[in-house]
């Protein structure tokens, strides 16, 4: 006999995806910001590098869908949500609401960054975690590089979304 399954309430939802955004930016970009460098920094001789950061953005997503994909899906982006949205298999009346979650959660957690990492001895000078386009990319890539990089990676990721509307949600 299987037992019904409920869908958690909107609150539970939007509140997982704040923590879970909160989470993914917090490991992430923290680690970005606090252990990444390029190998043989003289001031940072002990560092993750990108390989590291990568790693670190992996894992925490990996985390946040355990923890957190069974209440709220597990989107953690705007740019998923709106993907899963677009597919049909996640509801358009809620896309607002994700989003919105997800912004405070990430705004939450680089407000911690930041925080921390002005606590250093004469407080933080610099970047943050700079990453971008242009000046602000470490490569000097174009926004239409970075653009067509992040459509490019989530319509990857949202692939087989696209083709199975079984589960569509209303």
């Amino acid at each position: 006999m299987s037992e019904l399954q409920q869908t958690p309430a909107m609150s539970s939802r939007l509140f997982a995806e704040a923590v879970g955004t909160f989470v993914l930016v917090l490991g992430g970009v923290g680690t970005a910001v606090f252990a990444a460098g390029f190998p043989g920094e003289a001031g940072n001789p002990v560092n993750v590098g990108f390989l590291g950061v990568a790693l670190a953005f992996g894992l925490t997503v990996v985390v946040g869908a355990y923890a957190f994909g069974p209440i709220s899906g597990g989107h953690f982006n705007p740019a998923v949500t709106l993907g899963l949205a677009a597919a049909g298999r996640f509801s358009w009346k809620d896309v607002a609401g994700y989003i919105v979650a997800q912004i405070v959660g990430g705004a939450v957690a680089a407000l911690l960054i930041f925080t921390i990492a002005n606590g250093a001895p004469g407080g933080y000078e610099g970047t943050l975690g700079a990453n971008g386009y242009g000046e602000a990319s470490p490569g000097g890539y174009s926004l239409l590089a970075v653009a067509l990089t992040e459509v490019v990676l989530i319509a990857g990721f949202l692939f087989r979304h696209l083709f199975d509307r079984t589960t569509a949600s209303a």
